[in-house]
């Protein structure tokens, strides 16, 4: 059976935070507030938890859940490389409705999905949900609800979705937005590549935000829809640009699923 906690009375947060950090510990379920949406969350290093995650909100390892971390710090551990545009973006958005995807640090022991090599990352700006995270390291984060519903914005609302399938429910009261993060693949400026960010799901930091940080670095919107519909070129589709890397299959999954917390 579920428990229910009001973390906004202080006499049940200290009793919330034990119960969801032995529930996370006994690779059970825990949905808890951020700064978008509310969230549902698994210990991502362990792959039955990630698969309780997948299955009780009905989807499947082609979606594979976002990573929450409790800082920078944690982001660098969890990818092979972070550049210097993306520290950029992370020093700017972060703590805040900004996922970024990476490719992932080759030596970690963990199974998300079919992640292809990826990770998608995000620090939420949420005190309950920050706390947690620093207790019980990285957790796989979905959005709080079935596939095909709407993210829950409340505790109650994941509750009548999720049900039993969740061990704790963290209340932080509605969530501070109800916008999704937005998403964004940096796979593009790792390593050698001379590729650019690009937007996957638009959400709680706009493209104008995006672009006062990355400048040329971000994809415009036109050569984001001609690779999206090769048949209609872009604009300015005769003048020379540079090559854009191919977006990893799995990562227009994430975004196409709405899943991201």
């Amino acid at each position: 059976m579920s428990s229910l906690f009001d973390c906004r009375d202080e006499a049940q947060l200290l009793p919330a935070m034990r119960a969801a950090r032995h529930a996370i510990g006994r690779g059970e379920l825990v949905v808890l507030p951020t700064d978008t949406v509310y969230g549902v969350a698994a210990d991502a290093f362990d792959p039955k938890a990630v698969q309780r995650l997948l299955d009780a909100k009905g989807r499947g390892r082609q979606s594979p859940p976002p990573v929450l971390v409790a800082g920078a710090t944690t982001l660098r551990a969890l990818v092979a490389e972070v550049p210097d545009a993306v520290e950029r973006l992370v020093e700017e958005f972060w703590p805040g409705g900004l996922t970024i995807i990476l490719p992932s640090q080759p030596s970690l022991s963990w199974d998300l999905g079919e992640t292809h090599g990826t990770v998608a990352v995000r620090m939420p700006a949420d005190r309950i949900a920050l706390e947690l995270l620093e207790d019980t390291g990285p957790l796989a984060v979905s959005s709080a609800n079935l596939t095909g519903q709407s993210p829950a914005v409340t505790a109650p609302d994941a509750e009548g979705m999720l049900g039993d399938s969740v061990a704790v429910y963290l209340d932080g009261g509605p969530s501070l937005t109800g916008v999704s993060s937005t998403i964004v693949d940096a796979t593009g400026l790792v390593g050698d590549a001379a590729g650019r960010v690009r937007i996957l799901r638009d959400g709680a930091v706009s493209r104008e935000e995006l672009a006062r940080v990355l400048g040329d670095l971000l994809e415009d919107d036109s050569a984001a829809a001609a690779e999206s519909d090769p048949q209609t070129p872009a604009p300015d589709a005769q003048t020379e640009r540079a090559p854009q890397p191919q977006v990893e299959p799995g990562l227009e999954d994430r975004a196409a699923s709405g899943g991201s917390a």
